[in-house]
């Protein structure tokens, strides 16, 4: 009896912890085939619809993306997905870094 009520209280206390902590991830994206002004808007809009990412700052110069996102909701293959169907592939340069 005493080993049933012992699982009882480990099985109601797993279900009542509170969900694993989100952390945030930083990465770096190496986006090449920027060649325009408008092309960093671009891929800025379309790293900002992902849900989860908190901020992208992409740059012509570097021809890089630097975004910022929470770990539960997204992750860096999302990422990926939404530049090349931005019309521009990329790939992970740097990261994820926790924050």
């Amino acid at each position: 009896m005493r080993m049933l009520s012992a699982l009882i209280v480990a099985a109601a206390a797993a279900l009542l912890a509170p969900p694993a902590a989100a952390a945030q991830r930083t990465v770096t994206l190496d986006v090449p085939g920027m060649v325009c002004q408008m092309c960093p808007i671009t891929v800025r809009i379309a790293l900002q619809k992902v849900p989860g990412v908190e901020k992208a700052e992409v740059s012509l110069e570097r021809k890089e993306a630097v975004v910022t996102f929470e770990d539960t909701k997204t992750g860096v293959d999302a990422l990926l997905e939404a530049t090349r169907n931005a019309g521009y592939p990329s790939s992970l340069k740097s990261g994820p870094a926790t924050q």
